[in-house]
């Protein structure tokens, strides 16, 4: 796990706020993980209905997708969860922003706190472990913040793999990975988030994630072209 660890340090530390380290002809589509059999899937095309569950703005139906929206009163992030056990997944999703959306994440939570997250905002995407305590010594680590350029209107391919101790967020073709003990415990839910009015969200897969025999090499080449910087 140390080893993993500090990898993902180093690469953070040279792909921090850089362009993404590949590009679409030579990133494959299993990278950490190998989905297996699909968990929950929702097009995402109505009303919220359960098991999802709207904590926090406004979520609705417009014209075929799901819309999220911060709401002022709130003084929070609009939130939509789905409470389910599970361990090593895959999500897969798609995201556009809207007007004045912000910036929205897809969030992993266990019975206490938050677990791990991945961000994006119209200018970045984010691959980070959370703060799972609040009050130290816990604190949220960012293994990657890369640029990107997610225009309002356009649909982009968001996914997460976890699998044991490790986590690989990617938006197209935007990759970033990490390790950490507390992304193997056990989850006990994940979720949406939007800030700002609003982002837009279809075709959500969550699948059992088996882990990809060829990971190492993968992330070894994902190392190098950061390195790179291509």
């Amino acid at each position: 796990m140390m080893k993993n660890k500090l990898t993902s340090l180093l690469l953070a530390g040279s792909a921090l706020l850089t362009a993404s380290p590949l590009n679409a002809a030579d990133t494959p589509d299993n990278l950490l993980a190998i989905p297996g059999k699909i968990l929950y899937q929702n097009e995402l095309s109505g009303e919220v209905a359960a098991p999802l569950r709207v904590s926090k703005g406004k979520w609705e139906a417009v014209e075929g997708v799901l819309r999220g929206s911060e709401v002022t009163a709130d003084d929070h992030a609009a939130v939509l969860k789905l409470a389910a056990p599970f361990k090593d997944a895959v999500f897969e999703y798609e995201v556009r922003f809207v007007g004045e959306g912000k910036a929205t994440s897809l969030s992993i939570n266990d019975s206490k706190d938050h677990v791990c997250r991945v961000s994006l905002s119209p200018t970045s995407v984010t691959v980070q472990k959370d703060d799972h305590d609040h009050e130290g010594p816990d604190v949220a680590e960012v293994f990657h913040r890369l640029k990107a350029d997610l225009k309002p209107g356009e649909w982009h391919k968001v996914r997460l793999e976890m699998v044991g101790n490790e986590m690989l967020g990617r938006c197209d073709d935007i990759v970033g990975f990490g390790s950490h003990e507390l992304i193997g415990t056990t989850k006990a839910s994940f979720g949406f988030t939007v800030s700002g009015e609003s982002v837009e969200f279809r075709n959500l897969r969550v699948y059992e994630a088996k882990p990809n025999p060829e990971w190492e090499s993968l992330k070894k080449k994902l190392v190098r072209k950061s390195e790179r910087g291509s």
